[in-house]
């Protein structure tokens, strides 16, 4: 039995928040030293190493939920179904639910059951949970979804990737220009024919012996700034080279379980952490076939104005790229695309995907 993608929705949150509003920032090093640097240099670097030249955040009334729940009923109107035949329910996200001016995480109760609730579902049957699996939540989630249905012969599962990490941003950490905010929702059905249609394998991994805090909770670089909030860190060069030794390897291994050649490969969707590094697994990945470069416009990428929403920028491209809003990249039945994801944990996935 395949699983596939009946339905999808996103949210692109509509407060655009370009180089130039860092401006005023004040940038501190992991010492807690002023960065010498001019903050329009400092701007004009992170552009050049992530490519990212604008990115969305959600606006001060709105939380995490707000968008969830959009994308969740954009998912459902795309699948047209009623959302009282859900099996389940699977948020992946990584915050929960943060107010404006705090950073206080609200995960009680799970953001999914809230979801469930504002979708007015009364079947007890569909169960809600979320998932806290680093920036490859979304993917881990669809993985779930996946082994719910056909271990317990279930239909159709909905989920979401979610996540304000705008929230959660130290001001004087020029690492924190990277993030965003955004949400995606698929609904996943049981395929009852005998096509060869949606998930054909998937995988994954965690690294936790030495590679656990890489990603992490700490208090702002500017020490003496609101010393009792924690913001979200990470150590970008470990990171980097993590993704590089790792990734590669775990797509080769999830497309040599699929049956399918790395010519059959139509699309590459690589969670949207950075273009360098994204572009550096892509061409790593190629090399294990002794493919020297990549093919021109197989990987889709958006994080130039969408920065990196974490569980989201996944889903959000999809969305894009099923409902062929993304020039270059169209996908027709039958295409063959490798999903991959890589983050906190450190946490790595992959899935093959016939459209």
């Amino acid at each position: 039995m395949q699983i596939y993608f009946k339905g999808l929705g996103s949210v692109i949150p509509e407060m655009i928040v370009s180089n130039d509003s860092f401006k005023s920032n004040t940038f501190f090093n992991e010492e807690g030293l002023p960065i010498a640097d001019p903050t329009e240099a400092i701007t004009k670097n992170l552009e050049k190493i992530t490519g990212i030249v604008e990115r969305r955040y959600i606006t001060e009334e709105q939380q995490m939920l707000d968008i969830a729940l959009i994308a969740a009923q954009r998912a459902i109107e795309d699948a047209q179904i009623d959302p009282e035949t859900l099996d389940g329910i699977i948020l992946a996200h990584n915050f929960g639910n943060v107010c404006h001016g705090t950073t206080q995480v609200d995960m009680v109760p799970s953001v999914a059951s809230r979801v469930k609730h504002h979708l007015r579902i009364k079947n007890p049957n569909c169960i809600a949970y979320d998932v806290i699996f680093g920036c490859p939540g979304w993917i881990q989630a669809v993985i779930l979804a996946r082994q719910h249905i056909i271990v317990e012969h279930t239909n159709r599962y909905l989920v979401i990737g979610a996540e304000t990490l705008s929230r959660v941003c130290d001001p004087h950490d020029r690492d924190s220009m990277i993030y965003a905010d955004g949400a995606g929702a698929v609904i996943l059905e049981a395929n009852k024919s005998d096509d060869r249609r949606g998930i054909i394998t998937v995988m994954s991994q965690t690294h936790s012996y030495d590679e656990a805090y890489y990603l992490y909770l700490a208090q702002s670089n500017k020490k003496e700034f609101e010393p009792h909030n924690r913001y979200i860190k990470m150590h970008g060069r470990k990171i980097y080279e993590f993704a590089l030794k790792h990734v590669p390897a775990a797509m080769k291994q999830c497309l040599e379980k699929s049956g399918y050649s790395i010519h059959e490969v139509k699309k590459i969707f690589i969670h949207q952490a950075n273009e360098k590094m994204d572009e550096a697994i892509l061409k790593s990945f190629y090399q294990l076939y002794d493919i020297p470069n990549p093919p021109q416009n197989v990987m889709p990428m958006n994080i130039q104005k969408l920065g990196n929403s974490s569980v989201a920028t996944i889903p959000t491209l999809l969305d894009s790229a099923f409902k062929k809003n993304l020039p270059d990249h169209e996908l027709a039945t039958g295409d063959v695309i490798l999903l991959a994801s890589v983050g906190a944990g450190m946490n790595i996935n992959a899935m093959v995907y016939v459209v």
